[in-house]
């Protein structure tokens, strides 16, 4: 574990395993209360490619405590909803988002994502375009999941400005005194 000050706020380096402990003594002895936020940041070059941040609130030691743990792809962190039950939503949305599975979690149910969403569009291998794409369908009356086809037409850009080929711009009769 290692432990710094990062623009005047405390950042703890947590290993995994050792995450669910440092929570609870947090929680227990130094009053960090209230979970802020749970967020993922994927690094897909690193062998542990998430990190997971837990942003932890106490208000009356008005004070903030920032805990990152670094996780393999597929690998579980406990969840910590059992120690501050609102940490369920933030969970849920980590997992949709980035794949990021949470032991112990009761919900893993997607959050942000349709259902039949496949993939996790934070990570950063995803595909811009997605893999499907959605629309709804006169003839048959529903919405409708097609395979995204990327067409691009070849055009001929004209890259200068349209103002550029202007002599007059409206109103410059009136600068000059031609009006009328």
């Amino acid at each position: 574990m290692v432990a710094r000050r990062d623009l005047g706020e405390l950042v703890v380096e947590a290993a995994r395993g050792d995450d669910y402990a440092l929570f609870t003594r947090l929680r227990d002895e130094f009053a960090f209360a209230q979970v802020m936020d749970i967020c993922g940041v994927d690094f897909p070059e690193r062998a542990a490619r998430f990190d997971v941040i837990y942003n932890l609130l106490s208000v009356t030691r008005n004070e903030r405590v920032r805990v990152v743990v670094q996780v393999a792809d597929s690998v579980s962190l406990t969840s910590v909803s059992s120690l501050w039950p609102s940490a369920t939503w933030w969970e849920r949305e980590v997992w949709d988002l980035f794949g990021i599975p949470f032991e112990g979690l009761a919900d893993h149910r997607r959050i942000l994502t349709d259902y039949g969403f496949e993939g996790h569009p934070l990570r950063k291998d995803f595909p811009l375009t997605g893999y499907v794409e959605v629309h709804y369908d006169d003839e048959q009356k529903s919405v409708v999941y097609d395979k995204v086809k990327l067409t691009q037409e070849f055009r001929n850009f004209d890259f200068l400005s349209p103002w550029e080929g202007m002599t007059t711009l409206p109103g410059d009769e009136k600068a000059r005194g031609d009006r009328k």
